[in-house]
């Protein structure tokens, strides 16, 4: 491996195992020790992907009009780092509101810089070998939601007092975000070390992004990934809440979520392999049809039990929406305009679609209960998978690629 292969591999191991510490585990301190009703939770999972619709197309066209990519990602894994330490400061509902706007500043343009900058981070680099990079990832992801659970065990024995009555079942649940920044500080210190190729330094033209709103495939794709992610996001953000209202632990969640990951590893490696034989509107098809039998056995399985198998369908679910989305994008977006085109895909689907998702999931359990929004999202999973066909065409590239 070169070393700006390995560099890259280390920051999506450091990355992604911060957000392993960070994502299963928010909504349930939120809930629990912050002491947040359903809606006040939902409106705060909604905050990122909305500070998102103006932070993602900004830091991607900033990467592209510098040139300056692997800088750019340098300072959102920084500003990241800060926003994750300065959460453990907020103890109401309009702090943590505030202190998670201004994460989201940082953290939500963090991953589709950090595909963009993987795509150039050396010459020849293709699908395969971002497979290889993202996969690390997942690695990471998992090893830290596995070892999170046993550092609160350790931090709750040397405390060496029960739970209060009432109370959080989790009390020093808190120590996610300063471990959470230290990881994401890691990661910022690898990215400042990244090789600096002529790939990362190609410049766009002021304006030139609005071409990619005019090229039908790829404005189709943000309708799917829009569809996509209302149908699934906020399920999984609620997910812990979900497997607590089942009688499940912190342990359960931690369990499921390796679960999720176990498929997550070889289908984000292989990715390229499944490239070349679903193609990327197969894998995106692949992955919402995954989805849709994921949360409509969680949402109508009789016994809390089946819950647990049907969460392998999770690394379907990410490698053919969550790598399938982005590579579309490779194919379509000239190289000059890959950060601004992986940022607007992430703002239209993961912010916009997560936003509503997010909002209704968080209605739909005030409303209905716990199940609800599981039912509701894997009906419409299906919906939007059985349009896809006809919606998404092959993948066709915009403009001419100045590579």
């Amino acid at each position: 491996m070169t070393r700006g292969a390995i560099a890259i591999s280390a920051f999506w191991f450091c990355a992604m195992g911060a957000l392993g510490i960070f994502f299963p585990f928010f909504s349930l301190y939120l809930s629990e020790n912050a002491g947040l009703a359903g809606w006040q939770v939902g409106v705060l999972l909604a905050v990122p992907p909305l500070i998102a619709v103006a932070a993602q197309p900004s830091w991607g066209v900033l990467a592209d009009r510098t040139g300056s990519r692997a800088r750019v990602l340098f300072v959102l894994a920084l500003g990241a780092a800060a926003g994750y330490a300065a959460l453990a400061l907020g103890s109401s509902f309009a702090s943590l509101l505030v202190l998670t706007s201004l994460l989201a500043c940082f953290s939500t343009p963090l991953v589709p810089t950090a595909v963009a900058v993987s795509f150039t981070i050396g010459p020849n680099v293709d699908v395969r070998a971002f497979g290889f990079y993202r996969a690390w990832g997942t690695v990471g992801y998992g090893v830290l939601v596995i070892a999170f659970p046993f550092f609160l065990d350790w931090l709750d024995a040397g405390r060496g007092a029960p739970s209060a009555a009432g109370g959080p079942l989790e009390p020093a649940l808190g120590a996610m975000f300063p471990a959470t920044a230290a990881m994401m500080l890691v990661a910022a210190a690898i990215a400042y070390t990244l090789p600096r190729w002529d790939a990362l330094e190609r410049r766009a033209v002021r304006g030139e992004w609005r071409s990619l709103l005019a090229h039908r495939p790829y404005v189709r794709l943000l309708g799917v990934a829009f569809l996509g992610y209302v149908t699934l996001q906020g399920p999984l953000g609620m997910f812990p809440i979900f497997v607590r209202a089942h009688g499940g632990s912190l342990d359960t969640v931690s369990h499921l979520w390796v679960l999720m990951i176990l498929l997550e590893v070889p289908l984000i490696a292989l990715s390229g392999a499944s490239i070349e034989r679903f193609g990327a509107r197969g894998l995106l098809a692949i992955a919402l049809c995954a989805g849709s039998v994921r949360w409509l056995v969680c949402g109508f399985a009789p016994e809390s039990r089946w819950m647990a198998p049907a969460q392998v369908l999770h690394g379907v679910v990410v490698a053919g929406l969550v790598i399938g989305g982005p590579l579309y994008v490779e194919a379509v977006v000239p190289q000059h305009l890959r950060s601004t085109g992986q940022n607007l895909l992430a703002m239209v689907g993961v912010s916009v679609g997560g936003l509503i998702s997010n909002l209704g999931t968080g209605f739909l359990i005030d409303a209905w209960g716990p199940d609800a929004p599981y039912q509701v999202g894997g009906f419409a999973a299906f919906g939007v998978a059985a349009l896809l066909p006809w919606w998404l065409p092959a993948p066709q590239r915009a403009g001419v690629d100045r590579s």
